[in-house]
């Protein structure tokens, strides 16, 4: 996530439970993803569920940033 994104969704977090737990969905996405990325060679299954942690991940940002939007 951006930084820009982060700082405008950091605070806001204790008053929104459901902007919270997206945040927390998206944050264990990214470290899953970064298991992904430091791997030499995915095999054909490993690339699916890298691509589907990818869609789940964008929709998560997608989700907080509505939420999140004056």
């Amino acid at each position: 996530m951006e930084r820009r994104d982060e700082d405008l969704i950091v605070p806001l977090l204790e008053l929104d439970p459901e902007l919270k737990r997206c945040y927390q969905e998206h944050q264990e996405f990214e470290k899953q993803l970064s298991g992904f990325q430091h791997r030499y060679h995915l095999s054909s299954e490993e690339q699916i569920e890298m691509n589907r942690i990818q869609k789940l991940n964008l929709a998560s940002k997608a989700k907080m940033m509505k939420i999140a939007e004056p």
